[in-house]
């Protein structure tokens, strides 16, 4: 679905992005790591032709994004910016989830109607409400609603979670994660590593523009060294594991640490 081959991106006489390669298969859900200033926000404007790579290539769907129209690449790809109020444009909830929609299906009124009503119901959204007078959680959830309404095969969503309280984050996952079963594809960008640890299963390391690891994010929590060249720390479970020694060997999630202590006590 997603293929980078060798690409760097350069602003201002600056490399950002140094030689990156990988690929992203329909249906994964794979998180973008790395510190403040690593690329990340970079390589995902990458992967729907806001940006061009200098040297290489970025391929969605088989499609080269320098030769595609943007327009064209974005009935493919979803992008959620970290920040909604740099996404959200109309007066209603309404009007924004329209917006869209008037851009993928033109000639379909009836369907864009249907979609619409789909959206507000999932999210429990007021269409009448005007976007700028909900909470920040709640304009995100307008923002990811007006980009779902679209049925993107590609989902890049940057640091999706930022500002939310614990309800919103789940909610705002679990929807993702349904878009994934349905055969969506998910690059996310986050510095929430239980977040990453509940939901993604494979994760890309940037490092000053480079791609230094390529792993499961099982293996990752697991990988000191490679979570400090990244500047990353592991999800709490597994760093409680590690802390306890080989006693709780692989343990990844909630789930695992109480069934390992009740092995330990049942023994």
């Amino acid at each position: 679905m997603l293929r980078f081959e060798h690409v760097s991106f350069e602003y201002d006489q600056e490399t950002v992005i140094s030689d990156v390669s990988f690929h992203i298969g329909q249906g994964e859900f794979v998180a973008l790591l790395g510190e403040n200033g690593a690329g990340k926000s970079t390589l995902a404007r990458l992967c729907n032709g806001l940006l061009k790579p200098s040297v290489g290539s970025v391929l969605v769907g088989g499609r080269d994004t320098r030769e595609a129209k943007t327009s064209a690449l974005a009935k493919e790809v979803g992008f959620l910016f970290q920040n909604p109020d740099r996404q959200l444009c109309q007066e209603t909830v309404r009007a924004e989830i329209m917006f869209g929609l008037e851009n993928v299906l033109p000639d379909d009124p009836d369907e864009r109607e249907r979609r619409l009503e789909e959206m507000l119901g999932l999210f429990g959204l007021d269409g009448g409400r005007a976007p700028f007078g909900l909470s920040r959680g709640e304009r995100q959830t307008v923002a990811l609603a007006s980009i779902l309404a679209c049925r993107p095969r590609l989902l890049i969503l940057d640091e999706p979670t930022t500002g939310l309280d614990y309800r919103e984050c789940m909610t705002i996952m679990d929807i993702i994660t349904a878009q994934r079963e349905n055969g969506a594809t998910v690059l996310m960008i986050s510095h929430d590593m239980e977040i990453v640890c509940d939901f993604a299963q494979r994760a890309l390391l940037l490092k000053s523009g480079r791609l230094i690891g390529d792993v499961t994010v099982r293996s990752l929590m697991y990988a000191p060294d490679l979570l400090g060249e990244a500047s990353l720390l592991p999800a709490q479970i597994p760093a409680l594991a590690q802390r306890m020694g080989g006693a709780f060997p692989d343990i990844f999630s909630v789930g695992d640490m109480v069934s390992a202590v009740k092995g330990k006590v049942a023994s």
